[in-house]
């Protein structure tokens, strides 16, 4: 009888995967690549989408960034790979976490990894060889992420490492 009514539960093949199909054809397949970049607790994650060269931060322009000196650690990976890299695409990072200057340094990582992805992805293997050649002989961070962490604090002293002052008497 438990053998009967399992059965009669299975639904045969019906025409919604006939439609599925069609609607997959209609739709234009939309290209894209998702990176992160970190720097101690901040983390950026980059959308790499077929664009216009649009490049926006939390929604803003890549030129509004904070604080202006280290406004050109972002565009670092733009002036190595050129113009025409990003000509054709739209970059929007999220960023979050850390300090102004880590939250820099993710965002640059981000933006140098999702171009090598991209690449990697939607051009060719040897053209993502070279893109990869260049950050990385200029920065290695820009690909690779810097593994130190804050070291917590220990008790018996004020700080992870410093110990308080011994007295004799």
């Amino acid at each position: 009888y438990q053998r009967r009514v399992r059965e009669s539960i299975i639904v045969p093949e019906c025409t919604l995967s006939h439609s599925s199909r069609q609607m997959e054809a209609t739709t234009k397949v939309k290209r894209s690549v998702q990176t992160y970049g970190r720097k101690k607790t901040a983390v950026a994650v980059a959308y790499i989408t077929d664009g216009k060269g649009l490049i926006k931060v939390n929604g803003c322009p890549l030129k509004l960034v904070q604080p202006e000196i280290l406004r050109y650690k972002v565009y670092e990976p733009m002036l190595l790979l050129g113009k025409e890299t990003f000509s054709s695409i739209d970059i929007r990072i999220r960023v979050k976490g850390g300090g102004y200057t880590s939250q820099i340094y993710a965002i640059r990582q981000a933006i140098a990894k999702g171009i090598i992805a991209w690449t990697q992805k939607y051009i060719d293997e040897a053209s993502k060889n070279t893109l990869k050649e260049i950050l990385v002989t200029y920065d290695r961070s820009l690909l690779v992420a810097d593994p130190r962490r804050c070291e917590p604090k220990k008790f018996g002293g004020p700080g992870a490492r410093a110990r308080f002052q011994k007295s004799y008497r």
